[in-house]
């Protein structure tokens, strides 16, 4: 190996942790449920409006 791949292999190695620890950085936690999108709410019947569950 000479100086020249070893300069290009350290550039890369250095660049691809760089891109890594923007992507864990930059990564935002959603919030669950959030919208109405944990639980199903019924469109139509007399339990219209009301969240359903799967306890029946």
């Amino acid at each position: 190996m000479n100086k020249f791949e070893f300069k290009n292999l350290v550039k890369g190695l250095k660049d691809s942790l760089k891109e890594k620890s923007f992507f864990k950085d930059l990564r935002k936690e959603v919030e669950t449920g959030a919208n109405g999108t944990q639980d199903y709410v019924v469109k139509k019947g007399i339990n219209k409006d009301s969240i359903a569950t799967t306890k029946q």
